[in-house]
């Protein structure tokens, strides 16, 4: 559902908003901030499963399932990506918070808080929540308990106004900062390996607050999004603005007379390039789900965060796409 590519000279072009820090660097504990700050592109892997690729679909009957634990191990081991993604919860938060606190607390258990040569998360946790409009109170209620779960990210998805992206950001930031999440924070603490009083400190949205911990997400995915995709990039608080590739391939897709499926190429792609004008004309950065096939050229266009399968074809897009940057730096 997502299209990502970043090169680090295109990441300069497109967000010089984010200016590079004066002085001696902030400690971040969330990497994917720090390189946002260093104009450097990102590069996510959606987190393994005992399903397989990104809709969790129902794992082979001949295998065990996998405990968390398990996963989470395997997950940390990845070194090749700068964040873990998770999108279950975008169908509804009851229905998917289980498995993936089981794994969140997991991966807890197996370091996924490093401490040198700072405290920071070498693996910062980014999931989707479910569409906020119209039902802002449900949302705010969403937004919290995934917060709770100690995440470090929150991505919302087929956002259609630039109101449905403010709602948004209030309900991830605490009424101290001026929003409207309860001061109810669950497990958050304990997993960041701090005080309630020190998370409340850190985690608030940046770039809204410079020295935020916790990052926003918002997806373009119909036409009435594309159709206010301007007045969307121009909210403050967005820290990456995405086309809804995925999606978008359903809204430009037609059904012939012959019942078969009709797929607007051009169309498509005029979407996706329409997201990523307004990523630079507001100096957003800008992202997509990439694969081995398209992440040279996405890069080249101006995307700068990827998230991409976990498995051998996630993990090759996320090796040409560092040797891309090497050749461009």
């Amino acid at each position: 559902m997502l299209v990502a590519a970043a090169a680090a000279g295109a990441i300069a072009a497109a967000a010089p908003s984010i200016a590079r820090q004066d002085g001696p660097a902030r400690h971040r504990m969330n990497r994917v901030i720090e390189l946002l700050e260093q104009k450097q592109p990102v590069f996510g892997v959606y987190w393994p499963s005992n399903g397989s690729g990104r809709r969790g679909a129902p794992p082979p009957t001949d295998v065990p399932p996998k405990q968390p634990i398990e996963l989470a191990r395997e997950a940390l081991a990845y070194r090749g990506g700068d964040f873990l993604f998770n999108g279950s919860m975008e169908g509804g938060v009851d229905r998917a918070i289980g498995p993936v606190a089981d794994f969140i607390k997991a991966t807890g258990e197996a370091g996924a808080l490093t401490r040198t040569p700072s405290v920071r998360f070498a693996h910062p946790l980014i999931v989707k929540t479910p569409k906020i409009a119209p039902d802002t109170a449900k949302a705010r209620e969403n937004i919290s308990r995934e917060l709770n779960l100690g995440v470090s990210g929150i991505m919302f998805v087929e956002v259609e106004s630039a109101d449905e992206v403010r709602a948004g950001l209030n309900a991830m930031r605490f009424t101290s900062k001026g929003g409207t999440r309860p001061d109810d924070v669950g497990a958050a603490p304990s997993y960041w390996g701090m005080s309630e009083a020190e998370y409340k400190r850190k985690a608030d949205v940046w770039p809204l607050n410079p020295d935020g911990e916790l990052l926003n997400s918002t997806i373009v995915e119909s036409r009435l999004g594309l159709a206010h995709v301007r007045e969307i990039a121009a909210v403050t608080g967005i820290g990456v603005l995405w086309p809804g590739a995925g999606t978008l391939r359903g809204v430009f897709s037609t059904t012939g007379a012959n019942g078969e499926r009709i797929f607007d190429q051009a169309g498509w792609e005029q979407a996706i390039q329409t997201v990523l004008a307004a990523c630079k004309e507001f100096h957003v950065p800008c992202g997509f789900p990439a694969t081995p096939n398209d992440i040279e050229l996405r890069m080249k266009q101006g995307f700068s965060v990827f998230v991409m399968n976990w498995g051998d074809a996630g993990f090759k897009a996320i090796d040409l796409g560092r040797a891309a940057r090497r050749i461009r730096n």
